[in-house]
């Protein structure tokens, strides 16, 4: 029998002692290639990240830019903030996920624990696979169709989070249903076997193991939508001003910041394309924000380990 000193002792890397050199080589162009991979997959992704930084970083170091709006500026009149833009982004995307979420997280529960192989689930499964490749505009021109030309309300931020949820559901959808997956069957069958019930194990079991993968799904939906220009262009409509009413008149946002701001003359002309960068920097400071901020929140309610 295998005694307690040999099962704390930690586990050793492979050694290959015994093994060819061609497995070797082959072992080793492919670490070499991911490696690769990785690197090349980075160095995009950091650039950006660093042009936004250095282009963006002086028009966020103005005192006024969170403060303040864009209401009576022009495009050759240095000043105003962002205040407009965040106000505007926060509210359509904590309205779309207020809608989204549940409905993501319910569908995925049902895909994975209730109707995986019923004809309902086969049909649910082909409408998000659907859903995931729709284009924006496709979704800002329905909702347009259905909530402004047959139900008769106006353009506003509620049309444009109406629409931001087809674009955020099946997101949510498959990466919750990916996390759902992994949680071993053991913990639900021991579940069932100290007689709790179905409902009762996904809510209280599986859905807090899986939950920092589900956040994680969630905040990449979020992200995604928060960045989307078109429905803004087709269901409100930019303004310089505050607007906190999401049922009426034009609402300012990030994206929307900085189209207007290529519409002045970003790129000619010093003080649009200052803008134009600031707003794109502090998008991405919002979205990180909101992932860490959720990384916490998602940890807190995480079961804890004895």
């Amino acid at each position: 029998m295998m005694t307690t000193a040999a099962l704390d002792q930690p586990v050793k890397a492979p050694t290959f002692q015994g093994v060819s050199l061609r497995r070797k080589l082959t072992n080793n162009l492919a670490t070499g290639l991911v490696t690769l991979s990785v690197l090349i997959a980075l160095v995009p992704l950091l650039w950006v990240l660093y042009s936004v930084i250095t282009k963006g970083f002086a028009a966020i170091t103005s005192p006024v830019w969170f403060t303040n709006s864009q209401a009576g500026m022009t495009a050759f009149s240095p000043g105003g903030g962002v205040y407009h833009a965040i106000v505007g982004t926060v509210l359509q995307g904590l309205v779309c996920s207020l809608i989204s979420i549940p409905i993501g997280v319910m569908v995925a529960v049902y895909l994975v624990e209730y109707g995986g192989g019923t004809r309902l689930g086969r049909l649910t499964t082909f409408m998000v696979d659907i859903l995931t490749g729709v284009p924006s505009i496709v979704a800002a021109l329905f909702i347009y169709a259905l909530w402004v030309a047959t139900l008769g309300f106006q353009r506003s931020g509620f049309a444009v989070s109406l629409s931001l949820v087809l674009l955020m559901i099946p997101v949510i959808v498959r990466a919750t249903e990916e996390m759902l997956r992994i949680v071993p069957m053991d913990l639900r069958e021991a579940s069932y076997a100290l007689g709790v019930p179905k409902w009762k194990t996904i809510l209280r079991i599986v859905i807090p193991t899986a939950l920092s993968g589900i956040v994680t799904g969630v905040m990449l939906a979020l992200a995604r939508v928060m960045g989307e220009t078109a429905p803004l262009l087709i269901l409100v409509g930019y303004a310089q001003a505050m607007n906190f009413d999401m049922f009426g008149g034009f609402m300012g946002s990030l994206p929307g910041m900085m189209y207007d701001q290529i519409s002045a003359g970003a790129g000619a002309n010093p003080v649009p394309t200052d803008r134009l960068w600031g707003a794109a920097l502090t998008l991405i400071l919002l979205i990180a924000l909101l992932n860490v901020g959720a990384r916490l929140v998602a940890r807190f309610f995480a079961p804890k380990k004895v």
